[in-house]
This record gives structure tokens, C-alpha cells and sequence, in this order.
């Protein structure tokens, strides 16, 4: 359990039509609820797909945990994410002998899709689940020296309710408060288990609130 400072939280955002999302728009809004969290739209940013390398850098630097949060465009990012990745994960500096600039940080991916969980299974339609499309993601995280949770991930946009895009929302931001709070540990092998972050988020929660009031009141004893 994180018994540090808040950490801070760093929301690369990318949607290339966010005028046309129903989802990934409300998504974005609970993140202005949460105090102490950057919001950085990529599209927004860099219209001309001109990303400055040293302004990006700079912010992962200033950040702790990094949140990206996208559509699932053909099984993968929309494109300003991969040529984020390209221009900024620098070798010398994300990566490579001397490339530590992110080493201990971590990071979240909030991804959308339009189908249903259970076509995100080996027998599903699509034949490969969620974290197998995402596998060079993480890998490029682990290049790079940053631990990842499981994603936090919204099925079935297509056809989902007003209401069930509400809760989904409710449920984003309480994943921003936890991990700005230290309350989720990407250490703990019951999180790294779970096929998604969100799969049964009430659980989590309590599981990270309950150890966090053991390592406190143990806190105090010593004291």
C-alpha cells in the first residue's frame, strides 16, 4: 500500500471526434472532479499531429501515475496516441541504458469499445481478450520501467444506456480519487490478476480502504 504523499495524476486523453462520444465525452468530464489531476487532450494540444517531445516529456516528469485514456480504433490506439509513443518515449531518455526518466512510474489504460466483453474472449468474436490486444502497450511500459494496472475498460458503447454511461463515469472517477490517494497498489497480485480494473470495483475498493486503515492504525501504535 502507498504510504506516500498524493500521487499525481497525468490523463493523456485521445479521441479524434470527441464531438461524436457519447462515453468517452462523460468519462472526461469526471475527471474535472478530481482535485489534483491533469487533464491533457492530445487532439486538443496538437491539431497538426506537430507533438513538441520536450513539452511531453516535461509533464510525465511532473507526473506519477499516467492515465491513457482512448477509444479502441482497429484493435489498437487512435493514431495521435501511436505517434505520441513515437516522438516522445525518446531512446537515451524513456528508455535504452541510460533512458530512466520513467522508471517507477505507473500507468492505466482506460479504454472504450464498442462490443461487448464476451466478444473480447479467446472464443469470442474478436479471439483474443482485451489485455492481448493491448500486450504492446504494456510491453512498451515495461521498456520504458512503468509498472501498469489492469485496464479500466467500457464495453459495449454502442448501446449503452444514459444511465450505465453514468455509473461507468461514477466508477472512473473513483478510480482518479484511489490512485491520486495511493489506495491501489500495482504491486498487489490480487490486482494484477483481474482482467480489468473495473471488473469488480466495489471489492477493490474496500480490499485498499480496509488495508489502508490497517497500515495507518499500525502507523499510529508505532508512534
Amino acid at each position: 500500500m502507498n504510504d506516500t504523499s498524493a500521487q499525481r495524476l497525468l490523463v493523456l486523453f485521445a479521441h479524434p471526434a470527441l464531438e461524436k462520444s457519447r462515453v468517452n465525452r462523460r468519462l472526461a468530464a469526471s475527471v474535472d472532479a478530481v482535485p489534483g489531476v491533469t487533464f491533457h487532450d492530445l487532439y486538443e494540444a496538437y491539431p497538426d499531429f506537430h507533438i513538441r517531445a520536450d513539452r511531453e516529456q516535461e509533464l510525465l516528469t511532473a507526473h506519477d501515475v499516467f492515465v491513457f485514456q482512448f477509444p479502441f480504433f482497429w484493435y489498437s490506439t487512435p493514431a495521435m496516441l501511436k505517434e505520441w509513443q513515437d516522438i516522445v518515449l525518446e531512446h537515451g531518455w524513456a528508455y535504452g541504458s541510460e533512458g530512466n526518466a520513467l522508471k517507477g512510474k505507473t500507468a492505466l489504460f482506460v479504454v472504450s469499445t464498442g462490443a461487448s466483453e464476451e466478444a473480447y474472449q479467446v472464443d469470442g468474436f474478436n479471439r483474443h481478450t482485451m489485455r492481448q490486444f493491448l500486450a504492446s502497450l504494456y510491453q512498451t511500459c515495461s521498456l520504458c520501467g512503468i509498472a501498469c494496472l489492469p485496464p479500466f475498460v467500457v464495453h459495449g458503447t454502442h448501446s449503452m444506456s444514459p444511465r450505465a454511461i453514468e455509473e461507468h463515469a461514477a466508477d472512473y472517477q473513483r478510480v482518479l480519487e484511489a490512485l491520486r490517494d495511493g489506495r491501489i497498489d500495482v504491486g498487489d497480485p490480487g490486482v494484477a490478476q483481474l482482467s480489468r480494473l473495473n471488473e469488480n470495483l466495489d471489492a477493490l475498493l474496500a480490499e485498499t480502504e480496509e488495508g489502508l486503515g490497517e497500515a495507518e492504525e499500525g502507523d499510529s501504535h508505532a508512534r
